[in-house]
């Protein structure tokens, strides 16, 4: 697959650290995900997964009950759920995900953010058939054999399982998600290293010295905007 999954966690975390922007947009989706079902996990499928990967990123307890209980407060604050798709240098594919207040803003400094670091923003769809919807699960603590024993029992077939580093990373389809989270907790596995639904890139390039730092400088623009929640992109980073 080509992805280092904890690795990437752990430099998005490291970066983030200080500002706390992390936590901000967090809490901007749990709110969202909160308000547009019930604000009960248990019930509410988008907010469990939003609130199971907030958990892999170390998000304090206060500002996912804050988040909540604005959506249960019956708050008339809304926000629009945007993609954009783009290229990079040498042709590189980026997908874009907001959630935004003032669409007219956020539509104008993404495009900035690619104007100013090589790239440009191409139309609706594409990019996007370029990169598969993925649930994405790391695991400690367990081989590869004993995963795939595990999601054998429980019926559910991954479409990929390797080991990486200290953990074995599950890649299945995002409707399993919570069948893999169940199947986990039955036997008393509730903490993973990854745990998302995430834009796959179908294949990854690999980026000369200096085209990969004008990438990653529009990549980290692109993460600077406030109202944007992921950036997907098909380079590898050698992470």
């Amino acid at each position: 697959m080509g992805r280092k999954w904890n690795n990437i966690k752990e430099k998005k975390a490291s970066k983030d650290a200080n500002t706390s922007r992390i936590y901000a947009k967090f809490g901007r989706e749990i709110y969202v995900a909160a308000k547009q079902g019930e604000p009960d996990p248990e019930s509410n499928r988008a907010l469990k997964v939003v609130l199971e990967r907030a958990k892999t990123y170390s998000v304090p307890k206060a500002i996912i009950d804050r988040a909540i209980e604005k959506a249960k407060g019956g708050s008339e604050e809304n926000f629009d759920e945007l993609r954009y798709e783009g290229f990079g240098p040498n042709g590189s594919m980026i997908i874009v995900d907001a959630l935004t207040n003032n669409v007219n803003r956020t539509a104008s400094d993404v495009r900035a953010a690619f104007g100013k670091n090589g790239g440009n923003m191409g139309v609706s769809g594409s990019v996007a058939y370029m990169f598969d919807s993925t649930a994405v699960f790391g695991i400690e603590g367990k081989t590869a054999d004993e995963v795939l024993e595990i999601l054998m029992e429980a019926d559910i077939d991954a479409r990929d399982i390797i080991e990486e580093d200290d953990a074995v990373i599950i890649y299945a389809e995002p409707d399993q998600f919570h069948a893999i989270q169940e199947s986990f907790k039955e036997i008393g596995i509730t903490d993973f290293t990854v745990a998302e639904i995430t834009m796959l890139a179908q294949n990854e390039v690999t980026l000369d010295e200096q085209s990969q730092a004008q990438f990653e400088k529009l990549i980290d623009a692109l993460e600077d905007l406030e109202d944007v929640q992921q950036v997907y992109h098909n380079v590898d980073l050698g992470e």
